[in-house]
């Protein structure tokens, strides 16, 4: 009994130092993660020691000094371009000291912000654009003397809100006249630099429905030459028929224009631009309430992309009187290519006047400038006749092909 109660005891205590050495070894791998965690957290200790002692080194005062110089610059740069909006008494002089102001701008190291977006510049050129605007709706006369004086030396051509009379350089200045071996009086050829175009897929698929579209008005008419060329030798082609007249090119033209808008667009153009009445059955049928105020300035903004294959670039600009609904056609393609006044006159400005008023129900004034090639559009202004319109030269260009072609037969097409 000794020996088996012995035996016992001694199988128990092993027993128990073995769990005895268990517990020691859970409890070790217990504490054993929490020795990373002390080590973390003193480096999380030194790297706030050390961003604050990297804060500590910036220079505050002098920040808060930028923002403040850069908040009161956009200040100035606001009431400057309030003042342009307010202001209604403008005179040559105020304008040529606003000049002065942009030409005395220099760059302020502290002005970061200001200086790249080029603030106060950008605020002088905008009021020195309202100034030019206010002064063309009060004497427009005053405009053209102005900027014709400040233009391009001081204030870059692309900056006027119009440049219908305003010449760009002095050689210019006037339509020159000829006259030819037979006497008739001539207008110069444009000197120039030509300008290249750069068609857009949208000018090309443009370009070749319109000549499509020119075909079947008149009556297959077709060029062997591509794009712009052979749209005009077409054109050409037609004015120079037998017994051809000016109303049919027109009509050739205004039927051109419709099928190229489509059937949908002057319906819509028409309601929602010239605020003109369906016909519904009711006495307002046909009764026009416009053009709203916004057609002509959606309509210039509008037109550039949709034209441009047949005109070149273009940009929205200011009426001569001043509103909102000019375009300025920067060269035109149309009269650049075939140097003709003939079917600038009939094929372009005549038809394009009349579709917009009888088809689309807003009148609009095209005057091109055949000294410089440039043409403006002007959407909601009543045009003048050739005949009245004072700016429009009488006599064919001195270069035409087609004069040449008409040899005196019937020059009244080319005039």
């Amino acid at each position: 009994v000794d020996s088996f109660s012995g035996a016992a005891w001694t199988t128990n205590h092993r027993h128990a130092d073995a769990i005895t050495v268990c517990h020691a070894a859970a409890n070790k791998k217990k504490k054993s993660p929490f020795r990373p965690t002390i080590s973390l957290t003193r480096m999380d200790s030194n790297k706030d020691t050390g961003e604050r002692s990297a804060l500590s080194d910036v220079d505050w005062d002098s920040i808060k000094t930028r923002l403040g110089d850069e908040f009161k610059e956009a200040g100035e740069c606001l009431s400057i371009a309030t003042d342009a909006l307010l202001n209604q008494n403008v005179t040559a002089q105020d304008i040529v000291r606003v000049c002065d102001t942009l030409d005395e701008i220099t760059a302020d190291e502290n002005l970061f912000v200001a200086d790249t977006l080029e603030l106060r510049r950008r605020s002088l050129e905008f009021q020195r654009y309202e100034m030019l605007v206010k002064l063309m709706k009060s004497d427009y006369d005053a405009y053209v003397a102005t900027a014709s004086f400040l233009s391009p030396s001081r204030i870059p051509r692309s900056q006027l809100p119009n440049v219908q009379d305003v010449a760009m350089d002095e050689n210019t200045a006037v339509v020159s006249t000829l006259t030819s071996e037979d006497g008739q009086v001539l207008v110069a050829d444009c000197e120039l630099e030509e300008m290249k175009y750069n068609d857009s897929p949208l000018d090309k698929l443009l370009l070749g429905i319109f000549r499509k579209l020119v075909t079947q008005n008149t009556g297959g008419v077709e060029s062997d030459k591509p794009g712009i060329e052979g749209l005009l030798d077409q054109g050409r082609t037609f004015m120079l028929q037998p017994g051809q007249t000016a109303e049919r090119q027109h009509k050739m033209v205004y039927d051109t224009l419709g099928g190229l808008m489509t059937p949908v667009l002057p319906p819509f153009y028409r309601i929602f631009m010239s605020g003109i009445v369906p016909k519904f059955g009711t006495d307002l049928d046909g009764k026009q309430f416009g053009p709203w105020f916004y057609a002509s300035f959606l309509t210039s903004f509008v037109t550039p992309t949709f034209f441009a294959f047949l005109v070149g670039p273009s940009t929205p600009n200011r009426r001569k009187d001043g509103e909102l609904g000019g375009l300025l056609v920067e060269k035109c393609k149309f009269l650049q290519e075939s140097g003709c006044k003939g079917l600038c006159l009939n094929q372009c400005k005549l038809p394009a006047q009349q579709f917009f008023q009888e088809e689309l129900g807003l009148p609009l004034t095209v005057s091109p400038n055949f000294v410089t090639q440039e043409c403006q559009w002007s959407f909601g202004e009543v045009p003048l006749s050739p005949e009245e319109d004072p700016s429009f030269p009488k006599g064919c260009l001195s270069g035409c092909e087609s004069r040449k072609a008409l040899a005196g037969s019937n020059l009244e097409l080319c005039s």
